[in-house]
């Protein structure tokens, strides 16, 4: 019996998504690792983060809702957070980097980006046209 959870998230963009690990201090490895669980069981993902005193998490492509899944052994968790709150710091991170990627290809330029006390992101793009 296997002791990893499954999370359905809502992200689809890799270079986003490894972009937000880096945002929280995380080292992603990609392209088909394995996550480390209970008693040495493994599971197979596309993203993986190996935790150190804590259970390695990863995300698996899930090709019918074409999106990643967020794997781990809750059981094993250790971080400084939990998991819901990791798994919302994490997609509020992803979309400011597919916001940020978006704007650039546009032609916008970061006028400015503030982190909040509430949470928040405060992000201000700008184009010149000529």
């Amino acid at each position: 019996m296997s002791h990893f959870s499954t999370v359905k998230t809502e992200l689809r963009q890799r270079d986003s998504l490894v972009s937000a690990l880096e945002d929280l201090g995380y080292e992603p490895k990609q392209g088909g690792h394995s996550v480390r669980g209970y008693r040495g069981q493994t599971v197979e993902a596309e993203l993986s983060v190996t935790v150190q005193d804590s259970a390695d998490f990863g995300f698996v492509w899930n090709e019918a809702n074409g999106a990643y899944e967020f794997v781990t052994d809750l059981d094993l968790w250790r971080q400084s957070m939990p998991v819901e709150r990791f798994l919302s710091r994490l997609t509020q991170r992803y979309a400011l980097n597919t916001v940020l990627k978006a704007s650039l290809t546009e032609g916008f330029a970061v006028a400015e980006q503030r982190d909040c006390q509430d949470g928040s992101i405060e992000l201000v793009v700008t184009r010149w046209d000529a």
